[in-house]
């Protein structure tokens, strides 16, 4: 019955359908899009001294910021609405290096004694837009100098049998920021996926589709290509990537059969469900970039419910999920449209009085450049988070 309701509808995305309580997964889709699925990847795209190694802990970041599709099953958060907003921790063991750096191995400066440390990474995320519906993030962990932020929009068309999601046009991927090498700066695009299985009723994930990573500094690009249906129809979930030097200023290479050998770093290949290798220009030596086998996403750390605002994503959806959680759908599906009606409402009342909306932790709903800022209260937030200091004033206006 879903599929009938999308036959004929090129873009579903502006159908802005409303599932029936008993089809979402009870997540508020704030939560359900964060990156950190295991934070060690994350903090640890610094430490090698080698600007190959450091693309190469990107990339093992990369791989595992998705392990909720390979490990769990897709589902659908709830919508998020206006000035809606999410932050949590990661509390991390910072063991250095995940494996030995490239063309060098790093002999391990810690005793078996030595007590692991640890390092906090923070996350902040808002709802800054809901025509078209868009969220900016921003990932702090201050002891290891890293950053990350974007924006989150997706694209829907029902092509038959599936859903193609794409990256909306604020969403121009992940930027990382390595402070404490000189600012170098990676931005990850996001690939197309499919959504599919809607009539077997068991949804399933597949990418099929080409992305990059690019750092201009140390002149690096990654060329990543997913392929899905493999001998016989089976997915086989594989990917292969070529890292290489480009230039900034030209940069026209997107297949990977368009890089001369000449410029080329290293070659990956591998299944995004298991184990990825690279392999170093002039070798014939495959090496373990990441298993994503035995990986599954890491615990959140979140304010507890006295410290949550009233349009913090757990607090503002607790009545709808508590109801789903009870099995109460019909309960569940009547308080879901009341806060979408309130929304519609405020959202009314904005035009009316021909206000516009004002995100309170980013600078504005979107930036051209697809990198967004934080306000002063975005800073204050992600500092008191930093420090385990949860409160916030409450928001002046609510959006929802």
């Amino acid at each position: 019955a879903l599929a009938t309701r999308f036959i004929g509808v090129a873009d579903i995305a502006s159908v802005r359908f409303s599932l029936p309580a008993q089809l979402l997964e009870p997540t508020p889709n704030l939560e359900y899009w964060g990156y950190l699925d295991r934070p060690e990847t994350f903090i640890s795209m610094a430490d090698s001294d080698d600007e190959l190694g450091r693309m190469l802990a990107v990339l093992r970041f990369w791989f595992t910021k998705d392990l909720k599709y390979v490990k769990g099953k897709p589902c659908k958060p709830y919508n998020s609405t206006l000035g809606e907003f999410f932050r949590c921790n990661w509390d991390v063991e910072d063991s250095g290096p995940l494996t030995a750096d490239p063309l060098k191995e790093r002999p391990s400066t810690s005793s078996n004694s030595d007590p692991k440390r640890h390092v906090k990474v923070s996350y902040l995320t808002e709802q800054t837009s809901h025509h078209p519906p868009v969220s900016a993030f921003y990932v702090d962990c201050p002891e290891k100098g890293i950053i990350a932020r974007g924006f989150d929009q997706l694209s829907a068309k029902f092509t038959g049998t599936s859903i193609r999601v794409v990256p909306g046009a604020h969403n121009l991927g992940i930027f990382v920021t390595l402070q404490s090498r000189d600012n170098e700066q990676y931005q990850l695009t996001h690939p197309a996926a499919h959504l599919g299985g809607f009539l077997r009723g068991s949804l399933s994930v597949t990418v099929s589709d080409i992305c990059f990573i690019t750092c201009p500094k140390t002149k690096i690009k990654v060329i990543l290509h997913y392929l899905e249906e493999g001998w016989l129809g089976r997915n086989q979930h594989r990917v292969d990537g070529v890292v290489f030097r480009y230039d900034p200023e030209n940069d026209t290479k997107t297949r990977i059969k368009d890089v001369p050998e000449s410029d080329i770093l290293a070659r990956l290949d591998g299944s995004w469900h298991g184990q990825i290798f690279y392999t170093i220009a002039g070798s014939t030596e495959k090496r373990l970039l990441i298993d994503i086998s035995p990986l599954w996403p890491a615990p959140k750390i979140i304010p507890s419910t006295e410290d949550q605002l009233p349009n913090e994503s757990r607090m503002f959806w607790a009545g709808v999920t508590d109801a789903i959680v009870n099995k109460e759908y019909s309960k569940a599906t009547q308080l879901k449209q009341e806060l979408e009606e309130r929304q519609r409402q405020k959202a009314a009342d904005r035009k009316a009085k021909n206000e516009e909306w004002q995100p309170r932790f980013f600078t504005g709903a979107v930036t051209p450049v697809g990198r967004p800022e934080l306000t002063k209260d975005g800073e204050e937030a992600l500092r008191g988070l930093h420090e385990g200091k949860y409160h916030l004033e409450p928001n002046a206006e609510l959006g929802a």
